[in-house]
């Protein structure tokens, strides 16, 4: 299938100032956030000399773009380019902006458009950039390769009719591709292909992973989460949370490992593991609450999963905002429609601090970098906040302009700038010192 060329939509492109527009400091480009959650799928930036706190406005605002579309993506950033999806019409894009100005580069089309009967319109998937090719994951299970200069693609499969995939729940597919090595690897969500590898230049197939039924709490099907890659027992692995829990297949070859059913409900099971080292925690929002397991080698050259604890959903549930791990503390928005801050210690899951309410409401998409939190809440508040397990501190917050009532996408932090995508607009903020 050729892709479809579309007119430009042009960008609106401003420059704010604390004082004169000359003063601003906009940052140089060149950040490097490539795909979901960061260079390493942990939310966890590795940019320093940021600001260590907001004036009352919030950070400077370098410039806004629209016209990306519907949806709740967030995006990469890589040579010099912002990558993103959103619904225009009846069609889904890939959108290119220049990193820069915010100007839109090319689109191209991906599927159809996602209309949601409770308002959730518009993609969530986050495309995935390795040297100068795209990868990204429609709504509709429709997972494409793309130049990464041009926007034509390369090569697309599709899930469902390609491997049977299917979903947990109605919301269909929002995954964000893992590129390892020579493979892309996705998730199908079928009993006999729950992950498969395929091979990242030609899009055939590599191998495809059966996994048993985990127990009997969730549902068939792949969940809302991306994969993660671990080391744990000293086996290569991808971890992902499906519609039945969380499991471990090997790299290699997709052999299943391990399956940990205390975490799943039967609505969605969404947010992104967290590994380190032998240790992976996840957390799922409906009342179900958070596992962590400690991976270890068995004697047949697979991997045990040992549940070390259980968190009781009243005292920690993720719901789609996601955690990150600074150091050995665990930090995310706690409960279904909430973000209530929390600190929880990894090796334990002692609370650090209890839940606090701040100026935010509804859930938060939480990113780290510097020393600090990033707190985008679905009333589009975001809120800066020390990463610290000796107690809740706020360093500033500032409203996003317009905020949809789902203010959703998570947050990037590269190249010195803060962005938040907001619908149809993408704003730019310079957190450089």
């Amino acid at each position: 299938m050729r892709t479809v060329r579309i007119a430009a939509i042009p960008a609106v492109v401003m420059l704010v100032a604390w004082g004169s527009l000359q003063a601003v400091p906009t940052s140089a480009p060149g950040g490097n956030w490539p795909q979901w959650r960061g260079p390493l799928r942990d939310g966890v930036s590795t940019e320093t000399g940021l600001l260590s706190s907001w004036p009352a406005a919030g950070p400077p605002l370098v410039w806004s773009a629209k016209g990306l579309g519907r949806g709740f993506s967030s995006l990469s950033v890589a040579g010099g380019k912002i990558f993103t999806m959103g619904d225009r019409g009846d069609a889904q894009f890939v959108i290119a902006l220049d990193e820069d100005t915010g100007k839109e580069l090319w689109a191209a089309r991906i599927g159809a458009n996602y209309n949601s009967p409770d308002d959730f319109n518009g993609p969530r998937g986050t495309p995935t950039i390795d040297g100068g090719v795209l990868y990204a994951l429609g709504t509709y299970s429709d997972l494409v390769a793309v130049d990464v200069a041009t926007g034509k693609e390369r090569w697309r499969r599709n899930l469902e009719r390609d491997f049977g995939g299917q979903m947990m729940s109605g919301w269909q597919w929002s995954e964000s591709p893992l590129v390892d090595g020579d493979r892309v690897v996705v998730t199908p969500g079928a009993s006999r292909a729950a992950l498969v590898a395929l091979d990242k230049v030609t899009g055939k197939e590599i191998w495809r992973a059966g996994v048993p039924r985990l127990g009997p709490k969730g549902a068939d099907g792949a969940g809302y989460s991306s994969i993660v890659i671990s080391n744990g027992g000293g086996v290569k692995q991808y971890v992902q949370l499906t519609g039945r829990g969380l499991l471990g297949v090997r790299a290699s070859d997709g052999r299943y490992l391990w399956g940990n059913n205390a975490v799943a409900n039967d609505i969605a099971n969404i947010s992104t593991p967290i590994v380190k080292g032998n240790l992976v925690f996840a957390s799922t929002s409906y009342d179900t609450g958070s596992v962590m397991v400690e991976l270890a080698a068995d004697a047949q050259g697979g991997v045990t999963a040992t549940q070390r604890y259980f968190i009781p959903p009243n005292r920690f549930q993720s719901h789609h905002g996601g955690m990150v791990l600074v150091g050995d503390y665990l930090y995310g928005g706690h409960g279904q429609s909430n973000g209530f801050p929390v600190c929880l210690e990894l090796a334990t899951g002692k609370s650090m601090w209890s839940p606090v309410r701040n100026a935010g409401t509804g859930s938060a998409a939480v990113v780290a970098a510097d020393g600090k939190l990033y707190f985008r809440y679905q009333n589009g508040m975001v809120v800066l906040i020390d990463a610290t397990p000796a107690g809740y501190k706020e360093s500033g917050s500032f409203q996003i302009p317009n905020p949809f009532h789902l203010s959703w996408p998570h947050p990037v932090i590269a190249g010195g700038r803060l962005y938040l995508r907001e619908q149809d607009a993408l704003h730019a903020y310079n957190i450089k010192r």
